[in-house]
């Protein structure tokens, strides 16, 4: 059985993963207010094509939630019916948590796309915590550690409603950001409880330990500061702000954000260079040597190339891949034989 939960908490990470990406991609292409409602779209559990799906029509069975587009805003269906030859107006009720009444067929299943794996993710997550149940007098921190893992699901689930409601509220990709590194933070120390005995000793000083911490906390800062600036560029985009002009209008973070990248860079090649010269064993630091190499160079295609689409979903992607290394590390240390050393000079 434990290997099992070892495979559901991979699963379930490689699953949050595409999440991010499906969420970035909703950011980069705009498809935030696809669908109007949730957790249905236009009050259907499978989405529209056609934008005539989204008008009335005479002699047409409408279920209850269903929504229509009526002068530019959005009506709901207040009970299931058969329509008549006329338009009955009592039938239907005003949407009234915002006034975004555009149907595009792109934006709409890119974002529902996104909920299907939001939806995907839930079931890994649930079975850990069922699993967990029969390890409860064994060890109580798998339950722990899943039952928080499904508390965060559904947090993140009820903030992409509060966030569709409020037509795209303003800190919502940070909020959703920390959540979904959360989540991955939980199921990485699960996999790390269930794998413990299958890891060789590591070594290690306390200055190197430090530090790894510190790198860690660094780049959940560059995180942050990285979603800011994104939040900026959405605000462009609703200015109806030319891209080639982006640039200009970004403010102090977004230079923050990229000074800080250079003292990331510094420390994290200080600690590949010492886990390859001292043999302390952290094979995590070769694959974070590489992923800031490839995460630098979109950085520069962002900032001197006016911020192209495809970059953005795929810089973010990367950052969260460097936590998730960075903590494998960590977590690793903590489960792993140690050996404390003196380190060669």
């Amino acid at each position: 059985m434990e290997r099992w939960m070892r495979r559901l908490s991979r699963l379930e990470i490689v699953l949050i993963f595409l999440v991010i990406i499906a969420g970035s991609v909703v950011r980069m292409t705009g498809s935030g207010m696809g669908c109007p409602d949730w957790p249905k779209c236009f009050g259907y559990m499978i989405p529209p094509t056609e934008r005539s799906t989204l008008e009335w029509q005479a002699n047409r069975s409408f279920q209850k939630d269903n929504i229509i587009i009526v002068n530019e805003a959005l009506y709901q269906a207040k009970k299931s019916f058969t329509s008549g030859t006329t338009y009955q107006p009592e039938n239907w009720e005003k949407y009234t948590r915002h006034d975004y009444a555009i149907f595009n067929a792109k934006h709409t299943w890119i974002e529902y796309i996104n909920r299907l794996l939001g939806a995907l993710s839930g079931l890994p997550m649930l079975a850990l915590v069922v699993l967990s149940i029969f390890y409860f007098k064994r060890d109580r921190r798998l339950l722990l550690l899943s039952g928080a893992g499904l508390f965060m699901l559904g947090f993140e689930a009820w903030l992409g409603k509060l966030v569709v409601d409020g037509n795209l509220i303003p800190g919502s990709i940070t909020i959703h950001m920390i959540g979904a590194l959360m989540i991955v933070s939980l199921l990485l120390v699960l996999n790390g409880l269930l794998s413990q005995k299958n890891w060789k000793t590591l070594y290690y000083t306390p200055r190197f330990k430090n530090l790894l911490i510190v790198a860690l906390v660094f780049t959940l800062v560059q995180i942050v500061l990285g979603t800011q600036v994104r939040e900026q560029v959405d605000s462009f985009t609703k200015m109806g702000l030319a891209r080639s002009s982006w640039m200009e209008n970004l403010d102090v973070t977004f230079y923050i954000h990229r000074s800080f990248s250079l003292a990331i860079l510094a420390l994290n090649v200080w600690l590949w260079h010492q886990n390859r010269k001292q043999q302390y064993g952290f094979w995590q630091l070769n694959a974070i040597m590489l992923l800031l190499g490839v995460e630098i160079l979109i950085g520069i295609i962002l900032a001197y190339f006016d911020l192209p689409a495809w970059t953005q979903p795929t810089h973010l992607l990367l950052g969260a891949l460097l936590f998730a290394l960075q903590l494998q590390a960590l977590v690793q240390y903590s489960f792993a034989p140690k050996k404390r050393v003196i380190p060669v000079e």
